[in-house]
């Protein structure tokens, strides 16, 4: 390979981890806010009593935006060294400010960033290896921080960590949506706009399955998403949601009928229709409120409707294959039949 071309290669690599090692530091500052919501807020306008209603950010998991930028050096070339000893000794300062919980807090940062890193490179994700390079002293602790670094992937990215092997502990991340539906989507550069998307997608179908565009930035804004500013995960969200994300058919965005001035609203595109369904995303949305579906009667009844449809529609189209299949087989027999 020519040299200049290596040299580019080399570049486009550091631009990608760098981007990458970003999102890890910053994306608990995000879920954090995500989680946190407001009481009332335009998702849920009729929040049932037992939601709690969240409040200023006063759990560990939702400061941790705070301390989180200063939990590893930036510039690490691979996921094995965001806990170099340098990093490490950066990271968690000797003495009695190093109190367990912000350890934890930080532990969860870099391990959100060894995922990343891990997806971006599609290397399998061991447990042996998030104990050596991230957990290290701290095993003890494992399943906790696994499990907080698991919802703060989910919550940003869209995004879980399954499990694969229980022997020998291997994980995967996999996807909210189906994305065998294009096998020519770039999962990795697109996972960053699963999470928004599944918000959006959310307050469509909680506004009756359309949603004016100020009711999206009204929730948006809730989490730190503005229209006019560039956001760290998302870039231009006001371009991710008019126009990425229209172009590949998860949203439609159209002019409202006789508006005047011209106002806007969002619906479920096809590729979300065939991806998705009302019941994942009213999960990750109770998720998001730290309770579950059935919270919400309304929206659950409807998520089970759309699942009999669904399962009804699957259920036709197997029965359609099937006699095709079955008259195929007839027509060849015959043919046989008469050829002798």
């Amino acid at each position: 390979m020519p040299r200049g071309q290596k040299s580019k290669l080399r570049a486009r690599e550091k631009r990608r981890q760098a981007r990458t090692e970003t999102q890890g530091l910053e994306v608990a500052k995000a879920t954090g806010a995500a989680a946190a919501g407001k009481p009332h807020s335009p998702v849920f306008g009729d929040r049932p009593e037992n939601l709690p209603a969240a409040g200023t950010p006063s759990t560990p998991e939702a400061r941790e935006g705070a301390t989180g930028a200063t939990a590893a050096s930036s510039g690490t070339n691979s996921a094995e060294n965001i806990n170099s000893p340098k990093a490490e000794s950066a990271s968690f300062p000797r003495g009695a400010e190093s109190s367990l919980s912000e350890i934890l807090n930080k532990k969860v940062v870099l391990l959100v960033q060894f995922l990343l890193q891990k997806y971006q490179k599609r290397e399998p994700i061991k447990k042996a290896d998030m104990l050596k390079f991230v957990i290290k002293q701290y095993k003890n602790h494992f399943n906790e921080i696994l499990k907080r670094a698991s919802d703060h992937m989910e919550l940003a990215f869209g995004v879980d960590l399954k499990e694969v092997d229980p022997t020998r502990h291997c994980y995967t991340l996999v996807n909210k949506l189906d994305l065998s539906y294009d096998s020519a989507l770039n999962e990795y550069e697109h996972m960053p706009k699963t999470g928004i998307l599944m918000i959006v997608l959310g307050v469509i179908f909680m506004r009756g399955n359309c949603a004016p565009e100020e009711a999206i930035w009204e929730v948006l804004n809730m989490m730190g998403v503005y229209a006019e500013r560039k956001h760290f995960i998302y870039g231009d969200p006001k371009k991710v949601l008019t126009e990425d994300l229209v172009q590949l058919k998860y949203l439609e965005y159209r002019q409202v009928a006789n508006s005047e001035p011209p106002r806007y609203e969002f619906l479920w595109g096809p590729r979300a229709h065939a991806e998705t369904s009302k019941m994942k995303v009213l999960e990750f949305l109770a998720k998001v409120h730290d309770t579950i579906p059935t919270a919400f009667p309304s929206w659950y009844q409807e998520a089970l409707r759309d699942e009999e449809e669904r399962a009804r529609a699957r259920a036709a189209a197997r029965a359609r294959t099937a006699a095709l299949a079955s008259a195929r087989s007839r027509a060849r027999a015959s043919t046989s039949s008469q050829a002798k």
